[in-house]
């Protein structure tokens, strides 16, 4: 016989061990750098430290750095993706034209050794022990001297020697803009290690996964370039330059021919950081006593649109915190890189010299990453849509918001882009990998616009207040926890109550279409005034329907279908209109039947979807109109 006390402890353990097994774990990491930069020659060299904790369930054997500034060599994978795609990126192809036809060349094919990136390292130790570490173009391998066990830390010293690239995309110098230094992905940066494994992506050209930690970083550079980035400066009085906030002045020694910018930054999973001996640094205030920096070249073109901008962006920010949850951090950088934008951890890199509505929107999206992609911080390259389409799904409200000529519908272009992209038969599923579509429209075209389109066409299926309700309880309980698609997909359904594991499926991991269309429209023959009308699902993608009736008379009145597979009824999204709610449509019957109680003749138009939230690539067919 069982001692059922005995039974108890040991179910109570099994249990314990299960829930343990499942929790939601995430690495950490915390690093410390010190690094000297070469301004004439553009070398850097560097000596890292980083204590790695691992919250995982595994046992770890080997580790992974991601070498970014490799990819900027001739005959680099980024280098062959350029040559190879149908569309390059123009930032990194020269265009010459033989026999008057226009080529396209590689930028970084042309590369000189004095021109390239590169990232060498040296001396790599575990612990004080000498560990085997192998560089494979953009990454490198590292056979542990001793694994690091479930729970436990371990410390990574190594010396890196790095050549800033001339800038093709994103990071390097001598931008067009004539910025000296962009310095992103620069540095030996651990790999992300989760549930699904170690994510080493080759850097191709696209986007980023990191782990969260500490940096602590400290920069030697010619005492007369100006600095910004990641993190809190923590010596301003020693280098003398005012934050606006320090009120103190430093005289330097005219021998002393650098400065040490000491750099803090908590709890984020990158560091990246731009100099230039003519930036402007202003500093104001932004929502909840976040320091806002704004850093831009001495150019008289620009500045005045630089300091325009700067009381906007705060209230965009304002608004972020209102829709989104609020910024953690007390400090975030608008930095003039040089090349298109790009968001970094507390910072962005961006261009500079457009005009006033150029550099806000795209320092309002920008910005907007902040939370989708270095808070909440999904897998940027696996789901490139969950970061890109909600940052500029909240982009849009932003802009919107602000805008003096507000619009019904702020989405509109975003479904007309998606629409002449399923009609290109080149769309391709949210579900591939960043680096793995054919061309870089399609990319761009389901990230950004297919990926936005979720959560709009969200408001079409459970209403804009539980959308707005999802994304504030999504970043609540998600955020610094690198959330996946069915995180989202859940919290909306906890939100609303609704059934979404069809539309996840339907929208990110095919490309079914959604086609519906009025079918036939007819009196009754009965002598009774009432109309027959017939809808057809035509694309494989089910959707419940709205519809909205228009009366001769001036009227109007709407008719809801619900999708039974949802198991949801919408609130009405006009309730000041009377809205009959139908029986519920199931997928499997193509289509539906259902009476208006008035004649034919007293009906001027039907409408699905009125409000043009649903993406119908055929919406010519959803308009009903007497002739």
């Amino acid at each position: 016989m069982k001692h059922p006390l005995l039974f108890g402890f040991l179910f109570l353990n099994v249990s314990l061990t299960l829930a343990q097994s499942n929790r939601y774990w995430q690495q950490h990491v915390d690093y410390k750098m010190d690094v000297t930069m070469d301004v004439k020659t553009f070398q850097y060299k560097g000596k890292q430290e980083l204590i790695y904790t691992n919250n995982s369930p595994d046992t770890l054997r080997r580790v992974f750095y991601h070498l970014y500034n490799n990819a900027f060599q001739p005959g680099s994978e980024m280098d062959s993706r350029v040559q190879n795609i149908a569309d390059p990126d123009a930032r990194m192809v020269t265009k010459t034209k033989v026999d008057g036809k226009e080529i396209k060349e590689s930028r970084i094919a042309k590369l000189q050794p004095d021109e390239i990136g590169y990232l060498k390292i040296t001396n790599f130790k575990q612990d004080g022990v000498t560990a085997q570490a192998k560089e494979v173009s953009t990454i490198l391998e590292v056979d542990l001297a001793q694994p690091i066990f479930p729970g436990k830390s371990t410390t990574f010293t190594l010396d890196f020697d790095g050549q800033v690239p001339v800038q093709i995309r994103r990071s390097g110098r001598n931008n067009s803009e004539g910025v000296a230094l962009s310095m992103a992905q620069w540095y030996p940066k651990i790999a992300e290690f989760d549930f699904e494994g170690w994510h080493a992506d080759p850097y191709i050209g696209r986007e980023f996964h990191g782990v969260w930690g500490n940096f602590d970083v400290t920069i030697t550079i010619d005492k007369k370039y100006i600095l910004g980035g990641s993190g809190y400066l923590l010596n301003k009085n020693e280098i003398g330059y005012n934050y606006q906030d320090a009120g103190v002045t430093v005289t330097i020694p005219r021998k002393q021919k650098t400065l040490s910018w000491h750099f803090y930054a908590p709890n984020v999973h990158d560091f990246t950081w731009a100099a230039d001996k003519n930036y402007i640094h202003d500093v104001i205030k932004g929502p909840n006593d976040v320091d806002l920096h704004f850093l831009y070249l001495n150019n008289s073109k620009i500045i005045d649109n630089w300091k325009n901008a700067q009381p906007i962006m705060a209230g965009v920010m304002d608004f972020y915190n209102k829709t989104v949850g609020n910024y953690p951090y007390k400090q975030y950088s608008f930095i003039q890189g040089g090349d298109g934008g790009m968001e970094y951890a507390m910072c962005t890199l961006m261009l500079g010299n457009g005009t006033l509505k150029g550099i806000v929107g795209t320092a309002t999206h920008e910005l907007g990453h902040s939370w989708f992609q270095h808070i909440l911080a999904s897998n940027e390259s696996k789901h490139p849509w969950m970061d890109e389409g909600f940052t500029s799904y909240i982009e849009d409200l932003a802009l919107n918001e602000i805008a003096e000529k507000k619009v019904a519908n702020p989405f509109e272009p975003s479904y007309k882009s998606y629409v002449k992209l399923v009609n290109s038969g080149k769309e391709q599923p949210l579900s591939t990998h960043g680096d793995r579509y054919d061309e870089n429209k399609s990319y761009s075209v389901a990230s950004y616009t297919k990926g936005e389109l979720f959560l709009t066409q969200l408001e079409y299926l459970i209403g804009k207040d539980n959308v707005l309700k999802t994304l504030k309880r999504y970043y609540s309980e998600f955020k610094f926890k690198h959330p996946t698609p069915n995180d989202i997909k859940r919290t909306a359904e906890r939100v609303s109550g609704a059934n979404l594991d069809w539309y996840l499926t339907d929208w990110t991991a095919t490309i079914n279409t959604i086609d519906y269309g009025i079918k036939n429209v007819e009196s009754a023959t009965d002598g009774v005034q009432r109309t027959g009308v017939t809808l057809e699902r035509i694309g494989r993608t089910p959707m419940p329907m709205d519809i909205l009736v228009e009366y001769t008379d001036g009227t109007k009145e709407s008719f809801y279908i619900p999708l039974r597979m949802m198991s949801f009824e919408k609130e009405n999204p006009t309730p000041e209109s009377k809205r009959t709610v139908l029986p519920d449509w199931a997928w499997a019957y193509p289509n539906y039947f259902f009476e208006i109680p008035k004649a034919k003749t007293e009906i001027k138009k039907i409408t699905i979807d009125p409000s043009g939230l649903m993406a119908d690539v055929k919406p010519e067919n959803n308009v009903f109109e007497q002739k």
